[in-house]
C-alpha cells in the first residue's frame, strides 16, 4: 500500500484528532496533506508543527495572522476564510478527503472533493441528510467511493463487501440510548446540558453527543443509510442496544443477518476507511467473548424521544424535509448548549420548524441551500418568543 495523502476537514474536532492518531501510528500508510478547523487556531497550529502539512485553512478570518505567523518558519501554506475551504478541497495534492466537519458546514467542501474526483471517508452525516441525492448521483458520476466513518454505517458497509449481487433486506442500525434511556418526560424536562453531554459509550464532540442524547443522531444516521446504501424509508430500522458492541447489522433476502461487531472506539472506522480495501494491524483492545456480557436489544422509545420520530417522517416524506429538519435541529443544539431552551424544547423547536417551511419535493442544490437559511432563520426566531 502506497502512502495515502490524506485531507482532514475538521481536524481540530473529535474525529480529526482521532484520525491524526491514527496517521501517526501508521506514518508509512498516511500522511496528513491539508487541515482545516473553523476556530480552534492554537489546535491546529500545533498540528500543522506535529504532521508538516502542505495547506492549513482556519475558517475564523480573525485568527488568520496568529495561524500564519505561527507557521512562518515552515513550508505549510496558510489560508483563511468559507471560500478557503472549497477551495483548498479542490486542490490535486491529496488521495482522499475525510470530511469530519460538524453539521451543515461540511456540505460545501465536500461537494468541492467529490467534483475535483476524490475519494471521501465521511464522517459528516448532515452531507447526506442535507442533500443525499445531489452527492451520492455526483458520486456516481465521477466513479469515486464515498466511505462511511460514523461507526454504525461503517459497520454497513462492512457487512456488504463482497454482497454486491445479493438483495438487502433491512438494515439495522443500533443505538445506545444515550445518557437518558428508560428515562421520561417528566425528567427530561429538567435535564441541563452537563448531564446530556455525559455519553455512556463514545467519546464524541458536543453536537454529536447532545443528537445522541435525544436520539436525533440516530435520527439523521436513517436518513444518512437511506442513501449510501440505496434504500428505501422501510428498509431501515433501529433497534437500542446500550452496550454498543454490535454496530449494525444486515439481514439479506433469504433471512441471514450479518453484524459487524467490536469495542466502541472510533479510531477502528476511522481506520478502515482510510486503509479500505485493506485492514491494517492496530493495538486497539479487543472485545473478549469469553468474558460474559449480555447483549440486549429493544424498541426506541419514540414517544418520549420524538426527534427520532420527527427524522423517521423526514425520511419518509424527502424532498427537503431532511435539510428542514437538520437546519432547524442545528440552531436548537446551539440554543440548548447555551443554556437558551430546555432539552424537550428542542423537538418542539424542529417540529415547528418542519412544519412552517414550504415543502419542496424535488429541489436543486440552490433550493437546498436556501431551504437550509430559511429553515434556520425561522427556528432562530422561536427562540426568542
Amino acid at each position: 500500500m502506497t502512502q495515502k495523502r490524506i485531507a482532514i476537514f475538521g481536524s481540530t474536532g473529535s474525529i480529526g484528532r482521532q484520525a491524526l492518531d491514527v496517521i501517526a501510528a501508521n506514518p508509512t500508510l498516511f500522511s496528513a496533506e491539508i487541515l482545516t478547523a473553523q476556530s480552534n487556531d492554537e489546535l491546529l497550529i500545533k498540528q500543522a508543527l506535529d504532521f508538516q502539512p502542505n495547506a492549513v485553512v482556519i475558517g475564523d478570518e480573525r485568527k488568520y495572522i496568529n495561524v500564519k505567523e505561527s507557521l512562518a518558519h515552515t513550508n505549510t501554506k496558510v489560508f483563511a476564510g468559507e471560500d478557503a475551504l472549497e477551495q483548498v478541497a479542490a486542490m490535486d495534492s491529496y488521495d482522499m478527503m475525510l470530511a469530519a466537519i460538524v453539521g451543515y458546514a461540511g456540505l460545501r467542501p465536500t461537494l468541492k472533493a467529490i467534483e475535483a474526483g476524490k475519494p471521501v471517508a465521511l464522517a459528516n452525516k448532515e452531507t447526506l441528510v442535507v442533500a443525499g441525492d445531489i452527492i451520492m448521483r455526483m458520486a456516481m458520476e465521477k466513479r469515486i467511493p464515498i466511505i462511511p466513518v460514523d461507526s454504525e454505517h461503517s459497520a454497513i458497509f462492512q457487512c456488504l463487501v463482497g454482497e454486491g449481487k445479493n438483495r438487502i433486506e433491512k438494515i439495522v442500525l443500533t443505538a445506545s440510548g444515550g445518557p437518558f434511556l428508560g428515562k421520561k418526560p417528566n425528567f427530561l424536562v429538567n435535564v441541563k446540558k452537563d448531564h446530556a453531554l455525559q455519553h455512556p459509550n463514545w467519546s464524541m464532540g458536543a453536537k454529536i453527543t447532545i443528537d445522541s442524547a435525544t436520539l436525533m443522531n440516530k435520527g439523521l444516521e436513517m436518513i444518512e443509510a437511506k442513501w449510501l446504501f440505496n434504500l428505501s424509508h422501510d428498509q431501515v430500522q433501529v433497534l437500542v442496544h446500550p452496550q454498543s458492541i454490535i454496530h449494525s447489522m444486515v439481514q439479506f433476502e433469504d433471512g441471514s443477518i450479518k453484524a459487524q461487531m467490536g469495542l466502541p472506539d472510533m479510531k477502528l472506522p476511522i481506520q478502515y476507511a482510510m486503509a479500505f480495501p485493506q485492514r491494517i494491524q492496530n493495538d486497539f483492545p479487543r472485545y473478549d467473548f469469553r468474558k460474559p456480557n449480555t447483549l440486549t436489544f429493544e424498541e426506541p422509545d419514540i414517544k418520549t424521544f420524538r426527534n427520532l420520530a420527527l427524522a423517521m417522517e423526514a425520511l419518509k416524506q424527502g424532498g427537503n424535509m431532511p435539510c428542514i429538519l437538520n437546519a432547524a435541529n442545528e440552531i436548537a443544539v446551539y440554543a440548548f448548549l447555551r443554556n437558551r431552551i430546555g432539552f424537550l424544547d428542542m423537538t418542539e423547536l424542529v417540529e415547528r420548524t418542519m412544519a412552517r417551511i414550504s415543502f419542496l419535493p424535488n429541489p436543486t442544490l440552490e433550493e437546498y441551500f436556501e431551504t437550509d437559511g430559511e429553515a434556520r432563520n425561522f427556528a432562530a426566531s422561536l427562540i426568542h418568543m
